[in-house]
């Protein structure tokens, strides 16, 4: 009677071991969004390209001479 006591808490001895090292809550990988740099040194090429459209466009001469 002894033995199979102690074989029985032999093996919950192990299982008790065996669950301590589960985890119970992975937490879900956290997304990381990488934003652009606004300071980049080609960064006021289109807003100054813009610009000088718009002046272009609008101080256009609209005279026809003929």
């Amino acid at each position: 009677m002894k033995s199979i006591l102690a074989g029985l808490m032999a093996t919950l001895a192990t299982a008790g071991a065996a669950l301590a090292g589960t985890p119970v809550y992975v937490p879900p990988a956290v997304t990381v969004v990488d934003e652009p740099m606004r300071s980049g040194s080609g960064a006021w090429l289109i807003p100054l390209a813009i610009i000088a459209i718009l002046a272009l466009t609008l101080t256009g001469d609209d005279s026809n001479e003929g």
